[in-house]
C-alpha cells in the first residue's frame, strides 16, 4: 500500500546543530504511527516538519506523493500539546469558530457525540476539566474531517480514566480510515494505540516496527522482580537494583524461581512480567536524564 506520508532523508539543523539528521519513513493510510524519543531527540522537530510548520533544511515531507501545499492544510488535523482557546465563549461556539476556517467540515452534531462534548456544550471554556479541554482539542483537530490527524501528546496530565477514554477516540479515529501521528511519553499508550513506532534519539531513528514485533526482535526473556530487602548478599544470579525492587533478567523462570529458593529468597512478593516498551526505550535511548 502506498505510504500517504513519505519522509525522504529529513534534516533539521540549527547553528550548525543537526536536531534532525536524515530520518526517512513512510506512514500507511489508517494506521496510527508512533514516534518515540527521550527530550531533545528530535521528534518535535520531525513533526512540526510533517505538520508543515517548520521547513527542512534538506529532505522533503510528501503528502499522497505530492510536496506538502495547501491542499494538505485542508487535509490535516492537528492536536497541539498546548492550545490557547478563545475565552468567553462556549464549547459549542468554540467548534462553530474553528469550522468556519475550513471550506469543508465534519458533521459538528456528529462529532460533539464522537468526542463526547455534549454534557458541557454550554461550558465556557475557561471552566473546563483536563480531560473535557483534551476532548474538546480533539474535536477541533477533526473539524475540517482531515485525512491526517497529528496528536502531540494527546493525553498528558490526564487521569487514567480520561486517558482510557481518550485511547478509545483515538481507536475510533483510525477505525474510520484516518491516519494518526501519535507523539506520547506514556510506552503503554503507544504499545495499545500504534499500528507502527518509530523511536528516535539524537536526531535519527534508532528502531521502527509494529510494537510487538519490536519487542520479539530485542528480547527473548521475562522479568523477575522481587522486593529489594527479600534478595540476600551473594545471589548467584545476575540482577539490577531498581529502586526498591531488584529485577532478575532470565530465559527460563521455572530455574530461576528454583533457585532463589535453594537461597532461602521468600518468594511472596515476587512478579514476572513479559519485557515492555518501556524496556525497549531504555535499551536503546539509554537510562540518563534529558534536559
Amino acid at each position: 500500500m502506498a505510504a500517504i506520508i513519505e519522509v525522504r532523508d529529513l534534516v533539521k539543523q540549527y547553528r550548525g546543530v543537526r536536531a534532525v539528521d536524515g530520518v526517512s519513513f513512510g506512514i500507511e493510510p489508517g494506521t496510527c504511527f508512533g514516534l518515540l524519543g527521550p527530550n531533545g531527540a528530535g521528534k518535535t522537530t520531525t513533526v512540526e516538519m510533517l505538520e508543515g510548520i517548520q521547513a527542512p533544511t534538506s529532505g522533503a515531507v510528501l503528502f499522497q506523493g505530492r510536496p506538502l501545499d495547501a491542499q494538505f492544510r485542508l487535509e490535516a488535523g492537528i492536536m497541539f500539546q498546548s492550545t490557547a482557546l478563545q475565552e468567553f465563549i462556549t464549547v459549542r461556539e468554540t467548534l462553530e469558530l474553528f469550522a468556519h476556517f475550513y471550506p469543508r467540515t465534519a458533521d459538528i452534531e456528529q462529532l460533539i457525540e464522537k468526542c463526547n462534548l455534549a454534557s458541557f456544550l454550554d461550558r465556557d471554556t475557561r471552566r473546563l476539566s483536563g480531560g473535557q479541554r483534551q476532548r474538546l482539542l480533539l474535536a477541533i483537530a477533526l473539524v475540517n474531517d482531515p485525512a491526517v490527524v497529528f496528536l502531540d501528546e494527546p493525553t498528558t496530565g490526564l487521569d487514567p480514566q480520561a486517558r482510557r477514554n481518550l485511547w478509545h477516540l483515538v481507536e475510533e479515529i483510525t477505525e474510520q480510515g484516518k491516519t494518526v501521528i501519535l507523539t506520547t511519553h506514556y510506552m503503554e499508550e503507544a504499545y495499545v494505540l500504534c499500528d507502527e513506532i518509530a523511536i528516535m534519539d539524537r536526531g535519527r531513528i534508532v528502531t521502527q516496527g509494529s510494537p510487538k514485533g519490536l519487542l520479539a526482535a530485542h528480547f527473548g526473556d521475562q522479568v523477575v522482580e522481587l522486593p529489594l530487602e527479600a534478595v540476600p548478599a551473594g545471589l548467584p544470579l545476575e540482577h539490577l537494583v531498581c529502586g526498591a525492587s531488584v529485577q532478575i533478567l532470565t530465559h527460563d523462570v521455572e530455574q530461576t524461581v528454583r533457585t532463589l529458593l535453594a537461597h532461602g529468597v521468600a518468594l511472596g512478593g515476587l512478579k514476572v512480567r513479559e519485557r515492555t516498551l518501556d524496556d525497549l526505550f531504555l535499551e536503546l535511548t539509554g537510562k540518563e536524564l534529558r534536559g
